[in-house]
This record gives C-alpha cells, structure tokens and sequence, in this order.
C-alpha cells in the first residue's frame, strides 16, 4: 500500500496550517482531532436525538417553512451563521460576538440550545407547528409545550 501521498498531504497541512517542524500527523493527534469534533456531536446525538425539521407555518400570512428540534449539528459546523442563513441576522451576528469573545467555546455549547431556542423564537411569535400529528407531538414533547 502507498502511503507516499498521505503522508505528503499531512506534511502539507503542517506546514501551511501549523508551521511545525514535524513532518506528519501521529495517531494521538489524530486521536485529539476525532475527540474534539465527534465526542460532542455524538452526546448531543444520544442526549438530544438527530436535528429533525418540523414545519411550521405563520398564522397571519400563512408561511410555511421548516423549524428544527433536537441536536443543531448544523450549528456545530457553521455556527454563527445558521442564524444569519435562517433569518436571524441580528442573533447571528450576536453569536459571533459571542463566539469571538470566548474564543470559539460558545458555538460547541449553542449547538446544544439553538434549536430550541429558535423554535421558541418562532412559537412566540405567531408561528404554529404545522406538520403531521405524530411529528408535532415529537417536537412538542422535546420542546417542552404542553398537548392542548
């Protein structure tokens, strides 16, 4: 088996990303890449269940689009701009504030509370869950609404 570009490819990004002397990547930090990025995704995944839509619609004019309930994984990757993506431009650019300001650590939190936090944005303000019962049951029971 040829490890030729592998290798190449790992002494690449050290020299372009992170300037080191070393000449590749060793399995602890391989090891340290995969816990940074897949432990939090996979306990939010087991806490929080998968990022399901739920449609929702505006009671006044009658807009349909899709609100989501469970684990953002699309926070975790995008952050800030998921808001910003979803129409949220000043939330968004309060959560790069926020995520400068700490130095990135809030955007692993926010991907555990986004979506409920813009679900209930939603919900407050003259949106309906509007999808199949058995789904609006779900979102309700996840986002804490009680059954009328």
């Amino acid at each position: 088996m040829d490890w030729g570009l592998g290798k190449r490819l790992n002494v690449l990004i050290f020299e372009v990303f992170l300037k080191n002397d070393m000449d590749s990547f060793s399995v602890w930090h391989w090891l340290i890449v995969l816990i940074f990025f897949l432990i939090p995704i996979g306990m939010g995944f087991l806490l929080m269940g998968l990022q399901k839509p739920a449609k929702i619609k505006h009671g006044a004019s009658g807009l349909v689009k899709n609100g989501y309930v469970g684990f953002s994984w699309t926070y975790w990757l995008f952050g800030w701009l998921v808001p910003v993506i979803r129409g949220e431009v000043g939330i968004g650019v309060l959560h790069l504030i926020l995520t400068a300001f700490t130095f990135g650590l809030f955007q692993p939190i926010m991907a555990f509370l986004y979506n409920r936090q813009y679900m209930t944005r939603m919900l407050t303000n003259g949106w309906e869950l509007a999808d199949e019962e058995g789904v609006n049951a779900k979102a309700r029971l996840r986002l804490g609404i009680a059954e009328i």
